[in-house]
């Protein structure tokens, strides 16, 4: 996905839905997207430094830091069994990590600049973050 010629980080995060999805129905709506999460984020810390030194600071073709931060928005999220819900859900917390991680507000930039894999990974951690939030206003505050 991250060889796409266009918008790689998008394609990552939409790819990383279903495997969210799946995890939070049939391990636990919990430790589901937890589990990503810390998979992802340890692929991308293990290889981000020597990608980083072929293709330059935060590549486009590195999308695991996408994987785990796209998780990181559904970490205590209600899933549940009705697929409206499910579908506005997901598609509202997907846009909101687009948001944050393309447009890197409230400091994102500048944790993208840390050095190395945590500067390529903690970006997307911090858009997943503010999210989330986000997404939980929307579900207990607008729904």
């Amino acid at each position: 996905m991250g060889f796409l010629p266009k918008i790689p980080g998008t394609w990552g995060s939409l790819a990383a839905l279903p495997l969210i999805y799946l995890t939070s129905q049939f391990i636990h709506p919990l430790f589901g997207p937890l589990l990503i999460v810390v998979l992802f984020a340890a692929v991308t810390l293990i290889a981000a430094n020597g990608i980083e030194k072929e293709l330059g600071p935060d590549p486009a073709e590195c999308v695991s830091d996408e994987f785990a931060g796209q998780a990181m928005v559904f970490l205590f999220i209600p899933v549940y069994t009705s697929w409206e819900y499910n579908v506005l859900v997901f598609a509202a917390g997907f846009f909101l990590f687009r948001f944050f991680d393309v447009l890197k507000p409230l400091g994102i930039g500048a944790i993208q600049n840390t050095e190395g894999g945590w500067g390529v990974l903690l970006d997307d951690i911090v858009a997943g973050m503010y999210a989330q939030i986000c997404l939980l206003f929307i579900i207990f505050v607008v729904l």
